[in-house]
């Protein structure tokens, strides 16, 4: 006798036969919560005052100090927190008690609620492991876990139901003051169209990569019923339009259309070709938000160690220019180990783009806590 399909695949292919064309008014989840709504609405429209500005693992460490109550980089430079925060669920899925970058997932949550009750916003990404090899999420060879993870029948795919079950519990665990979910924006898969990661362009073909974020998507909003969830669709670097589309998976599943970017090269060369660089990708991401009627963002960028003191006013900001986004999100604050091995994204005090920083937090467009606690995002 054959084996009848686990219910939440049911589910699954219900949704995906009766998807409809119509243009998007409202998040993809059609039972989202009210603050997710709201949300959704306010991540379209702020875009015309401005951008907000966020920082992986803000509230967590900065350069030289882990775990104080109330700091930040950027509040140490600026007087002000991001409006924008990022948040990493790898390790989650192997029961551990902090994710890569050591981040305990019970401070975690408070750092989340935290962001929160300020009014700000709240982004999660996941490098999970790889479930077909056991290794980590940079770990792709040999290519074939996409379609393991789709084959209903295989020990992968029901390791990585098993795994979705304990992101699901933790985000249930984020709960505003009077007991409502926090509205997330969930980023599955980023950098898609890479190779560096399991269900990177080399490991898995387009319709498999779309499928597997269709089931993700399914399992969480369908089986486990997580209403609180936007969906963010994020590549890295693109040539154009067909490049950036390739593994997208419908209208019907995203939310937000995003992108990940970071200056390698220095100098005045290397500033004009990142510019150039940003600017195009913002003008065909714009179109495509147009047309699909989803919310632009930069969902990560960064230029590491900051050598250029001006970077922020006559870089970064000149890439972005006019361009209408919903966010920036700079990568994290990991810290200096030595004289050649640093991570930061973002100033500390003292660092020397912090005084351009400042100049850039001034600009009318850029938005930080302090702008996006007065739009009140969730009402």
């Amino acid at each position: 006798m054959k084996k009848q399909p686990p219910a939440y695949f049911i589910l699954f292919a219900f949704f995906v036969v009766c998807s409809s064309a119509v243009a998007q008014t409202g998040p993809a989840d059609k039972n989202a919560t009210k603050e997710t709504v709201n949300l959704f609405h306010h991540l379209a429209t702020l875009r015309n005052k401005g951008f907000m500005f966020g920082h992986q693992d803000d509230l967590a460490y900065g350069v030289g100090w882990k775990y104080e109550a109330g700091r930040s980089d950027i509040k140490d430079v600026t007087g002000d927190y991001p409006a924008f925060y990022g948040f990493e669920l790898g390790r989650l899925e192997l029961d551990h008690d902090v994710n890569i970058d050591s981040v305990p997932f019970d401070k975690m949550s408070g750092f989340i609620k935290d962001a929160y009750r300020r009014g700000g916003v709240i982004t999660l990404s996941w490098h999970l492991n790889n479930p077909l090899t056991g290794k980590t999420a940079w770990d792709p060879s040999p290519p074939g876990t996409v379609a393991a993870i789709l084959d209903n029948t295989s020990s992968t795919h029901k390791l990585y139901v098993s795994w979705l079950d304990k992101v699901a519990a933790f985000i249930g665990t984020l709960k505003g003051d009077r007991g409502e979910m926090i509205p997330i924006i969930f980023r599955p898969f980023h950098e898609l169209n890479g190779s560096w990661f399991w269900w990177g362009r080399k490991n898995c073909t387009p319709d498999e990569l779309k499928r597997l974020y269709q089931f993700t998507e399914a399992y969480l909003r369908d089986e486990r019923q997580l209403h609180n969830l936007l969906y963010a669709y994020n590549t890295d670097r693109f040539t154009d339009r067909e490049d950036y589309l390739e593994r997208y998976p419908g209208d019907e599943w995203v939310d937000i259309i995003g992108f990940d970017i970071y200056q390698r090269a220095g100098g005045a060369d290397g500033n004009a070709k990142f510019i150039q660089e940003l600017d195009n990708s913002l003008t065909t991401l714009e179109t495509i938000a147009k047309e699909k009627n989803k919310i632009p963002a930069l969902t990560e960028f960064g230029y590491n160690g900051l050598p250029d003191s001006k970077w922020w006013t006559t870089v970064f900001a000149k890439g972005i220019g006019t361009h209408k986004i919903s966010y920036v999100l700079g990568w994290r604050n990991a810290g200096i180990k030595s004289a050649t091995q640093q991570e930061f994204y973002v100033p500390y005090k003292g660092q020397s783009s912090a005084s351009d920083f400042v100049s850039f937090y001034n600009m009318p467009q850029t938005l930080f806590q302090k702008d996006v606690t007065k739009e009140k995002l969730y009402k």
